[in-house]
């Protein structure tokens, strides 16, 4: 029972490592859309992520996944190292980094969701009832924000949000037996040869006419949020359970907030911190109700 209740609380550890990385994604991914085209972005990330991860395994001698494993570590590289990365980006193009991150709000249920669809968990009804709330509150927010309805940069963040979900579950499943970094690293070697062809076919003619800022924000998303971040993320959840720790990405925007006002100069508005104040409290409420 300790040594059960240790793991857990390490798996609590290693996914809030994980949010607070994966918290500059969005603000990081807002600075290089400006500069580059977002497939070409998307494909970069993934091929200079899978140009560390791919070595890492010859390294360490990590035996090659077994042919049960080709299919969920596809689904992993379609949902987190295409998918999302791709309709973020895209996003991004239509509205701002804090827009965005409060969508990040509807994380938690979407990986909940598929947690319990491919990790077998089960939580209680009062979990499902608090985080609906929260995921509704976040949607009232949206289309209160829009005009006319959602926009094209809502509906793309809806898109990634599923893709997002279907990635962390499937991720987290194959890592109780894969081991966490393998997964995210098998993942990216899986996605190489599409990305590689992706980021020539999108190449611009000439050298991107990018700042230093951008640059940085690819080395970001690459290194961080592609990697390292799924490295703590996927262990986590293997560790904690898939529907508990994902309840954390509930903080996200706050910290995400925080970097777009700051270093992006985006506005922060009051009604975006009442949202995320109310998804909080259901975020909180619901992980006691995970068990």
């Amino acid at each position: 029972m300790a040594d059960n209740a240790a793991r857990v609380a390490q798996g609590w550890l290693y996914g809030f490592i994980g949010m607070l990385i994966f918290s500059g994604s969005l603000p990081a991914t807002r600075l290089a859309v400006l500069a580059f085209d977002p497939l070409f972005l998307t494909a970069a990330r993934a091929v200079i992520a899978a140009l560390l991860a791919g070595p890492a395994l010859l390294l360490l001698r990590q035996r090659a996944p077994q042919r049960a494993q080709w299919l969920p570590l596809a689904t992993v590289a379609a949902g987190v190292v295409v998918g999302f990365p791709l309709l973020t980006a895209l996003a991004l193009q239509h509205t701002t980094s804090a827009h965005s991150l409060v969508y990040i709000g509807l994380l938690p249920l979407a990986t909940a969701l598929f947690g319990v669809l491919r990790g077998g968990e089960r939580p209680r009804p009062a979990f499902w009832l608090f985080s609906a709330l929260g995921a509704a509150l976040v949607t009232g927010f949206a289309l209160r924000q829009g005009v006319g309805g959602l926009s094209s940069g809502d509906l793309l963040m809806v898109a990634a949000i599923v893709l997002c979900g279907l990635g962390y579950a499937e991720g987290a499943v194959l890592s109780r037996t894969l081991g966490g970094w393998q997964v995210i690293s098998w993942a990216l070697v899986f996605a190489l040869p599409f990305a590689l062809l992706l980021m020539l076919v999108t190449a611009p003619a000439g050298w991107p006419p990018a700042g230093g800022e951008a640059w940085a924000a690819l080395g970001y998303v690459s290194l961080f949020s592609m990697w390292i971040g799924f490295i703590f993320w996927y262990r986590g959840l293997a560790q904690g359970g898939i529907a508990a720790v994902g309840q954390l990405q509930l903080l996200q925007p706050f910290f995400g907030l925080v970097l777009a006002g700051w270093l992006l100069h985006e506005a922060v508005e009051p009604a975006m911190i009442a949202v995320m104040a109310g998804v909080m409290a259901c975020v909180l409420t619901a992980r006691r109700c995970s068990g």
